[in-house]
């Protein structure tokens, strides 16, 4: 059976190492707070204008306000600034926050098209940096997607993660 890693790594393509050599530079100090938060305005704006009212559904119960803010706040905390997503709401726990939603293969790749967008058309985002933040992108996406394949029922009401 395949880890949630393996199955990640297999199915966005990106290897462990490559997705999290975000660890290696501290791209907080690097790329400062505005320019996470301007990704993340970005992004919100490619979200909320998407023409697939599929995608755009996931959000509906959403105010772009408060997912630009959890989005860089995240981000700052996970790419080597302060605690702020912590601070607030505590323990970022991804695949946990994203289970209510249909987090399908179909989405991920829908929200990765604009986060790339986002990243390509954020200008204090350097060329490496923009390598680093698609790859761990990438590759988280596609391990929120693998947990259902990687669950194994063991009666009618109990499931077990497999890893």
């Amino acid at each position: 059976m395949q880890s949630l890693q393996e199955k990640a790594s297999e199915w966005s393509g990106v290897d462990s190492a490559d997705a999290f050599a975000i660890d290696n530079t501290n791209l907080f100090q690097k790329l400062g707070l505005q320019t996470f938060i301007n990704l993340s305005t970005n992004f919100y704006n490619r979200v909320y204008d998407d023409e697939e009212e599929w995608f755009r559904s996931i959000f509906v119960n959403s105010k772009k306000e408060e997912a630009i803010q959890n989005q860089y706040e995240f981000f700052v905390q996970r790419m080597g600034g302060p605690p702020l997503y912590s601070q607030r709401k505590g323990h970022p726990a991804l695949i946990g926050r994203h289970r209510p939603f249909p987090v399908t293969h179909q989405a991920a790749e829908r929200w990765l098209h604009h986060m790339e967008k986002a990243v390509d058309s954020t200008s204090d985002i350097d060329d490496d940096s923009k390598i680093k933040m698609m790859n761990f992108f990438r590759h988280e996406f596609h391990q929120i997607t693998s947990l259902p394949f990687l669950m194994k029922p063991i009666s009618n009401s109990i499931v077990v993660l497999v890893i």
